[in-house]
Parts: C-alpha cells; sequence; structure tokens
C-alpha cells in the first residue's frame, strides 16, 4: 500500500514539475518571441518611394523632370450596403473641389482596388499639381475618410524635341513588377528610350518607415525611418539647342537626323521624325491618340535611328570602293559608262540615261556613277564585298545605348542561302554594289560608317559618358583613304558634284548623296522615271552623309528624309544649316 502510495505522489510531482516547466518557459523564455510578434501586429513596414532621377542635356539644360503635387486615397471598406453613402459622399467631396474628374469613374477606381483583404487607404487620383491642390490641402486633410500626400508626375519640357532619345515613363504591368521589385511601389517605369535603358539608374532605391497602428490601421507613431536614395541627374551628350534647332529645320519631314562626334562617339542630336510629345504617355494616352498615332503612314512610334532600316543607296559606294580596292583592284581603274550594262536579259542603268563617259574612282563617288560599280562589283563578287562592309559595322549593332537596337542586312550568298534557300544571282551583286536590293542599313550606322571614313576608327554612338568605348582602329591603305576622301571632298565642292549646289555652309565638308528606290523601276521604262512622277510613298528615299570640316574632321552629320527623292536637294540644305549651327554654338572653330 505504501509502496503505491509513494508511486502516486511521485508522479504528482512529476506532473507538477512539468507544469511549473511549462509555465516559465511561456512567461519567462518565450517572452521575446512572442513580444516580436505583438510587435508585428501593430507595427507596419511603409515604403517610401524615391524621386526619379533627371535627365539633362550636355550643357546641364533639363530634359526629364519630375513636377510636385499630391495624391489623394480612400478609407478601404467604404462599401455595402451599410456604408455605400459614406464612400458616396467622400467622392462627391472630391468632385466638388475637382470637378475635372468623374464621380463614376472614381467609384469604379475605387472598387476595383479595394478589397476585405485589403487594410490601406485606396489610391483613386495619383497626381494634383501642386499649384492646383495646395489652397485645399487643409480640408482634405481634415477629412477623416481621406488621406492626401506628396506625389510627383514625370515631365517632359520640351516635349517632342527628342522624344525617341529620351523616352518617357508610363504605368508598369505585372511582368515589369516581376522583373523590377521598386516597379511595384513606385507604378511606374521607363517604356523606352533613355529612361528605359537607364531604368535602374534613375529609379533610385526604396526606403522604409515602421508605423505603430492600432486595430483599424490608423497610424498612431512612427517609429524610425529609413530614407530612401535618390539618384543623380543622368547627363547625356545631347546639346538640346542643336537638337531643337534641328526639329525646326527639319520642318515636318519624315525621317532621321544624326550629329556625332566623329572621334568619340558622342551623340549631340539624333532625331527621329516625326515626333511626339512624350508627356502624353505619362498618365496614359487615350485611345483616340493611339489610334491616329498608330494608323500614322510616317510612323512616328518607330525610333528611325536604330529601328527604320533603309537600302542605303548611294551612300554605300565609298565602302564599296574599299572593298574592290582591297580586293585586287588598282586605283587607276577605269570604266567607260554609257548609261546602262546587260546582264543576261536584263538591263541595269545608270542614273544618268547618257552616261557619264570615262569614269574613274574619284569621278564615280563624285558624280555617283551607277555603271561604275556595277562593273567593278563583277569584278569582286559578293561575298568580298560583304565581308568589307562587316568591318565597318554593317549587318551588326552599332552599340548605343538604347534597346532594341536593329542589326539591319549585309547580304552575301550564305545569307539568301540560309534566309530564302535560294542561290545568288551576278544581277544582285549589281544592285547590292549602289546600295539597293536586299541591303539595309539604319541611319545610325550610317553615321558610324562616315565616322571611319573621316577618321579610319570605329566609335561606339553614345548618349552617356559611361558608355564610352576606345574606337576600334580599322587597318587601311592610307592612299585608298585619300583616293575616297577626295571624292568624298568633290560630291560637295566640285560643280559636278552631286550636293555641290545644295550644301552651302560656313564649314567645309566632303559627304556623299544617295537616292535609295523604294520600288523598283520596270525594265520596260526606257529611262528612269523622275521622283515627282511617282506617288508620295513610292518616291525613293533622300540620304546625305557627311564629316566637317574636310581638313581637320570633328563631327559627322547624317541626314535621311523618307520618300524625299534626290539626297542632295532634300537633305544638303538642312545638313548645310546644322554645319553652321555647329559653328555658331562653338563646336566647330575653323571653317576648312
Amino acid at each position: 500500500m505504501t509502496n503505491r502510495l509513494n508511486l502516486i505522489y511521485f508522479f504528482i510531482v512529476i506532473i507538477v514539475i512539468l507544469l511549473l516547466s511549462r509555465v516559465f518557459f511561456l512567461s519567462i523564455k518565450s517572452n521575446s518571441y512572442y513580444e516580436e510578434l505583438s510587435k508585428n501586429n501593430y507595427i507596419k513596414k511603409v515604403p517610401i518611394v524615391p524621386v526619379r532621377g533627371m535627365i539633362e542635356d550636355r550643357n546641364g539644360e533639363k530634359l526629364a523632370i519630375n513636377n510636385l503635387g499630391f495624391y489623394i486615397a480612400i478609407k478601404p471598406h467604404l462599401r455595402g450596403y451599410k456604408r455605400s453613402k459614406e464612400l458616396e459622399e467622400t467622392i462627391d467631396f472630391i468632385v466638388k473641389n475637382f470637378p475635372q474628374y468623374e464621380k463614376e469613374k472614381l467609384i469604379k477606381e475605387y472598387k476595383k482596388k479595394d478589397s476585405p483583404y485589403n487594410h490601406e487607404y485606396v489610391k483613386i487620383i495619383d497626381y494634383i499639381d501642386y499649384d492646383e491642390f495646395f489652397p485645399k490641402f487643409t480640408i482634405f486633410s481634415a477629412n477623416k475618410n481621406i488621406q492626401v500626400d506628396a506625389s510627383s508626375k514625370r515631365y517632359y519640357p520640351y516635349k517632342s524635341v527628342a522624344a525617341h532619345v529620351i523616352g518617357y515613363i508610363g504605368k508598369s504591368s505585372r511582368m515589369d513588377n516581376m522583373r523590377n521589385e521598386l516597379s511595384e511601389y513606385t507604378g511606374i517605369i521607363g517604356k523606352n528610350g533613355l529612361e528605359k535603358f537607364y531604368n535602374e539608374e534613375l529609379q533610385g532605391e526604396i526606403g522604409f518607415k515602421n508605423v505603430k497602428v492600432n486595430a483599424v490601421n490608423e497610424e498612431l507613431e512612427v517609429l524610425n525611418v529609413e530614407q530612401p536614395k535618390h539618384t543623380k541627374s543622368l547627363k547625356t551628350t545631347l546639346d538640346i539647342k542643336l537638337q531643337k534647332y534641328i526639329h525646326e529645320v527639319f520642318d515636318k519631314k519624315s525621317g532621321a537626323v544624326i550629329v556625332m562626334d566623329a572621334h568619340n562617339g558622342e551623340l549631340l542630336a539624333a532625331a527621329s521624325f516625326p515626333e511626339y510629345d512624350n508627356n502624353i504617355f505619362v498618365s496614359g494616352i487615350s485611345v483616340k491618340e493611339w489610334n491616329e498615332m498608330r494608323n500614322d503612314f510616317n510612323h512616328p512610334f518607330t525610333n528611325k535611328i536604330i529601328n527604320g532600316l533603309y537600302p542605303p543607296g548611294s551612300i554605300i559606294k565609298m565602302g564599296v570602293s574599299l572593298s574592290f580596292l582591297e580586293n585586287g583592284i588598282k586605283p587607276d581603274y577605269k570604266v567607260y559608262c554609257d548609261g546602262a550594262i546587260q546582264i543576261g536579259n536584263r538591263n541595269f542603268r545608270c542614273w544618268k540615261q547618257q552616261g557619264h563617259g570615262k569614269v574613274d574612282f574619284r569621278k564615280a563617288i563624285r558624280e555617283s556613277c551607277d555603271d561604275f560599280f556595277y562593273k567593278a562589283s563583277l569584278k569582286t563578287g559578293i561575298n568580298s564585298i560583304s565581308e568589307t562592309l562587316a568591318k565597318y559595322g554593317f549587318g551588326k549593332p552599332t552599340g548605343v545605348d538604347l534597346n532594341n537596337e536593329f542589326y539591319g542586312i549585309n547580304p552575301n550568298k550564305n545569307w539568301k542561302l540560309e534566309k530564302f534557300n535560294e542561290p545568288w544571282y551576278v544581277g544582285e551583286t549589281v544592285i547590292t554594289s549602289i546600295g539597293q536590293g536586299h541591303m539595309l542599313v539604319s541611319p545610325l550606322q550610317m553615321a558610324r560608317y562616315t565616322a571611319f571614313l573621316a577618321t579610319e576608327k570605329l566609335p561606339t554612338p553614345h548618349f552617356h559618358k559611361s558608355q564610352y568605348k576606345e574606337p576600334e582602329v580599322i587597318k587601311t591603305n592610307q592612299k585608298h583613304m585619300d583616293l575616297i576622301r577626295k571624292g568624298m571632298y568633290d560630291v560637295t565642292n566640285h560643280p559636278k558634284g552631286t550636293a555641290k549646289y545644295y550644301t552651302r555652309s560656313k564649314v567645309t565638308i566632303a559627304g556623299k548623296t544617295g537616292t535609295a528606290q523604294v520600288i523598283g523601276i520596270p525594265q520596260s521604262e526606257k529611262k528612269r522615271m523622275k521622283e515627282s512622277e511617282l506617288e508620295y510613298y513610292h518616291r525613293s528615299h533622300a540620304w546625305l552623309t557627311t564629316y566637317g570640316p574636310f581638313k581637320n574632321p570633328k563631327y559627322v552629320v547624317t541626314v535621311m528624309v523618307e520618300h524625299g527623292g534626290h539626297g542632295g536637294s532634300a537633305a544638303g540644305g538642312i545638313t548645310s544649316k546644322i554645319y553652321d549651327k555647329l559653328y555658331d554654338l562653338g563646336y566647330i572653330t575653323e571653317t576648312k
């Protein structure tokens, strides 16, 4: 009996010890753990969004800034039978003070974002300008159902000037938020241009504040703040004065203009026309505006600097000439041009119906004799021509700091076989030698190639100094380069040069015109049709690519006018004015 009692007492003691141990653990040891859980119940971590960095030109002029204002948010859960009246009264209060907003749309926006699981204020107006809102700040702050706080809105002071380069921001998508954590909090992200390429640098780093809240999520006290890291301005190589001037002199044409430092690749100006006002995308473009721009045959959405691909026409002839020379054709090579060459049953015309007579390299470039290139290309072959042009950057990206650059086409036999599963024909070599056929280039590729012709180096075009790379030195024969440059000098200075009477500038320049056909001229036509006889969208694209001053090259100016016809007449005046502006702005000091 005694043993049984002792056993019972033993179990009672063990149970008491276990209970006391558990009480000790819960009250003492687990105190810190449950204290932390408790904190999570009443401390809220609130993100603080950084201010997006500005974009400036090379002289500090602001190209993209942030206008300050306020946003309006409404307390959550103001819906359902009992509280819908309270929601309507709150919306009515907002609309009464800001009648530009529609009641029904604001209610719809609120209901779309609110849910039983949401305990945050529901933002229904992202931005109201500071000057417009500030006089009413007090009455809005006193409304218990409304929360107001600072907000900013991206603004582009020069509107459509340099639109394709600067780019714009827009509302971030779910996919954007998956790739970029900060955009989930800001609700915006760079959509194209420099805004997209340098989005991470411009957006900064998010901050947080820990806030004590009550059971209904009302803020009681700010416990600590970790400030966001704002970015410095992104300083570009652009000169907005020059860019704006080009916008004015291009005068509503379609095409592209590039002004580049021939030595280091800095882009002083780069424009794609027609341009559009970037500001319309910041808050969201209307369906009407979108459809008008999308259906415009001049393609304002296309950044023609890097995404416009065109036949180069005759401006490719310097590169093709260098291919002839490095593949065994002598510098004193001559042909007799009588206006056409017969290959098989096809007649390949020179642009000059009566022909150019005896033609050497210099004259072929000066007067853009097609027949010279037809005959020399038959000696050289397409693969050799393509190999040379590849060294000058054709069929490859330039490396510019913009997204989604197109490569163009530098055709050869293998390319055609892989693309179309067809053999290469000799007639294709002939037309490629004058920049027609399959060959396609972008204006920026053409500007870079022109820089090589001026300096014998291939620079990387860029809008920010961080992207500078040492130019690629291309091994050349100096006598060959001198011959090509003399031909380019003649184009703009010799009485028979194709641009002589269209390029009248303070600066002596060298260049080459190009007339790139959009449609083929039927063989039944006995002579080349005049551009004025064609419908507008069938007219040739007009090219003029140049460098200057001739004796000490500093800058490249490449102009492409869509459906402009002859390169000299369509682009010569624009090019001359740009060089004059470079002189007036102090970029060029000598004229020769």
